[in-house]
């Protein structure tokens, strides 16, 4: 048996990408190692959302060089992902002991790229946008899935071009995949014992490979038996349609959850992000979203600092922070990604100002989380049970709100959904004891 060794950086559809490389790899022989010196194959699948994120990869594969240089130069060492699409040669040149580099709309033809690096002594660079459909040829790999959650990707890309965004550069224009080729997946994954399913997209309410769009694959998915919750991200406002708020409201397996990211609460902002939408517009949908479904877990993303962002912008993003009230939020300084038109952008916010803005903004999601976690104690949820806890007979599970619940329990609860009275809070989790189980 051959060995590989899959560093994943980034998003979640780097975590589904990488177990279908590793699926792809299985009829080569391939199996999967966690200690990169051991390994035949090293794959490095990267994320440029960040900043700094190719100077991680670099610095990464400086190791990883001295590890081939140990084994005699016996280990092919490759870039995936959205660094690799973005630096293509690039990356060769700076590390010469990359042997192959290749974007996330190409790794199905693994085994030929992986040929293609061992009759030739040069790299091998693929970074096209391929006219097949990758999830097509992907589909004869199949490989056991571990876990009772699954991320399933339904559709890539994205073509709204935001200032501050790489994607539409790395992933290519919006692709949304068949519905009849998803729920043929999601069959496959519930007889693997899965029952929860999160449909991943860039923009995974702009799917449109369903004639009812997302709400209606999500109706769709939710008749397989054995499959329970279902779950998607991320979201884009404009994308939000009465069909998809109507679905929350009317179908009990898609969990009462949303990522719906706003960026930020000032308009003047939102138009220099090209983001197509007001506060405003904004505040209006997660009113529907919570007349639809009470008691919702609202999740968002926002960039602070960006170029020309005043205080008074960002106080108002604050403003609708407060008045939205989130369960939980991702936040970010901005940082200008190369080739985005905010990184030309001559009124760049001082870090300090940045940081400090960031801060506080932190600061006031914290506490709504806390609060939200909180609110949960003295309820019976339903828990997921996913996988024993740290501590003996201990168990860990997700609630509907996507928390992750601790309570006592053994090793046959795993694949069970229980009811679980929650009577204590951590910082990021809660605890209770189960009343019964049921699937």
């Amino acid at each position: 048996m051959k060995k590989v060794y899959v560093k994943t950086y980034g998003c979640q559809m780097n975590v589904y990408d990488s177990q279908r490389m590793r699926d792809v790899l299985a009829p080569l022989g391939y199996a999967e190692t966690a200690a990169p010196e051991d390994a035949d194959l090293v794959i490095l699948n990267t994320c440029h959302i960040r900043e700094k994120a190719a100077e991680k990869v670099y610095s990464e594969l400086g190791l990883i060089r001295r590890m081939k240089e140990a084994k005699g130069g016996n280990m092919i060492v490759a870039v995936a992902g959205c660094v690799a699409q973005a630096e293509g040669e690039e990356i060769v040149r700076r590390a010469p002991a990359v042997d192959l580099v290749f974007g996330p709309q190409t790794y199905h033809r693994l085994p030929q790229i992986l040929a293609k690096a061992e009759s030739t002594s040069r790299a091998v660079v693929e970074t096209e946008f391929p006219a097949e459909d990758k999830f097509e040829r992907l589909d004869a790999a199949k490989s056991p899935v571990r876990g009772v959650t699954a991320f399933l990707t339904v559709q890539e890309g994205c073509d709204k071009f935001c200032t501050f965004c790489v994607v539409p550069y790395t992933r290519g224009a919006e692709f949304s995949r068949p519905a009849a080729q998803v729920v043929a997946e999601a069959q496959r994954l519930a007889a693997q014992g899965v029952r929860e399913v999160t449909l991943l997209g860039q923009n995974v309410n702009a799917y449109h490979g369903h004639e009812k769009g997302l709400a209606g694959l999500v109706a769709q998915l939710s008749r397989i038996v054995g499959i329970e919750r279902i779950r998607y991200m991320t979201s884009h406002p404009r994308d939000m349609d009465d069909a998809l708020i109507g679905a929350h409201a009317e179908n009990h397996k898609l969990m009462p959850y949303l990522h719906l990211p706003v960026q930020a609460g000032s308009d003047r902002v939102l138009k220099a992000m090209n983001r197509g939408h007001t506060a405003a517009h904004y505040l209006r949908l997660i009113e529907k979203i919570r007349k639809a479904r009470p008691g919702i877990a609202l999740s968002g993303d926002f960039i602070v600092g960006f170029p020309g962002e005043t205080e008074a912008d960002f106080e108002a993003t604050l403003a609708l922070v407060t008045e939205v009230e989130y369960a939980s939020a991702f936040s970010f300084r901005y940082s200008p990604r190369p080739g985005t038109p905010a990184a030309e952008a001559q009124n760049q916010v001082p870090e300090p100002e940045a940081m400090d803005r960031l801060y506080r903004l932190q600061a006031l999601i914290h506490a709504q989380q806390t609060a939200f976690n909180a609110r949960c104690v003295g309820q019976t949820l339903p828990v997921l049970i996913e996988k024993p806890g740290r501590d003996p007979g201990q168990m860990v599970g997700k609630s509907p709100y996507l928390q992750a619940v601790h309570l006592t329990g053994g090793s046959s609860l795993i694949g069970t959904i229980v009811r679980a009275h929650i009577d204590g809070v951590g910082r990021n989790s809660l605890s209770g004891h189960s009343h019964h189980v049921g699937h």
